[in-house]
């Protein structure tokens, strides 16, 4: 069975949601990173359980769900606890990513997008073609940021800063969308990666693609392993 997995990913406030909303749109599987995380943070999982114990009960709302935006402006603001955070996630949400691809090669899905934001950071891009990067400007970056979610400049700036610049995932990108313009703009650039994306796979890509496949049921393997070494 022939699947391309395309890998898409941004920078906060680059319109990476978007443009993941756009392939759902256009019955395009989307298996989203951000939304495996949260369950991977829901109360008394094995992620819950680590985050919990790394960062304090004082993360927590009474409910014992944690609280996502305190726990937000603690690693953002320190690179150790950003760095322990993604450590101690990592290994949960990898498997939870694996296991989607895997129900959508099973479905028989010819294209699919993995939608993840750290894609070059975890090193998730090597089994990932093409890649396609959603780029802003740093100054649209952080206009949008602060307009979106009330910040101050300097907190803005310390959460576009934490993350690897647009500018370093632009040229590593296959497919670069432009969304420094507006709706109309972005939804033309989209028409075209849409068909580029549903083209019939080469051989290459049939082969990266049943590679990829092989790679994700021993990663998936391998994941469920440290997880529950973790637990």
């Amino acid at each position: 069975m022939r699947m391309r997995i395309v890998g898409l990913t941004g920078g906060i406030a680059s319109g990476k949601s978007t443009v993941s909303n756009l392939f759902k749109a256009n019955g395009i599987p989307v298996v989203d990173a951000d939304v495996i995380a949260r369950n991977v943070l829901k109360k008394g999982s094995g992620g819950w359980k680590k985050v919990v114990a790394a960062f304090g009960e004082e993360i927590l709302l009474p409910s014992r769900e944690v609280d996502r935006p305190k726990l937000g402006q603690m690693v953002f603001s320190s690179d150790s606890k950003r760095q322990l955070l993604n450590k101690l996630m990592a290994p949960y949400i990898s498997s939870g990513i694996f296991w989607e691809i895997l129900k959508q090669w099973v479905k028989g899905a010819k294209v699919i997008v993995v939608d993840i934001p750290l894609l070059f950071e975890a090193k998730m891009d090597k089994w990932t073609k093409p890649v396609v990067v959603v780029w802003v400007s740093q100054e649209t970056q952080l206009s949008r940021l602060m307009e979106r979610d009330g910040l101050s400049e300097e907190d803005a700036r310390n959460r576009v800063m934490a993350q690897m610049s647009l500018d370093s995932k632009r040229s590593k990108a296959d497919i670069v969308i432009d969304n420094n313009g507006g709706l109309d703009e972005l939804h033309q650039q989209f028409d075209k990666v849409l068909s580029e994306i549903r083209r019939p796979l080469t051989w290459i890509e049939f082969w990266r693609s049943r590679l990829g496949a092989f790679s994700v049921i021993g990663l998936i393997t391998s994941g469920i392993f440290v997880c529950k070494k973790l637990n």
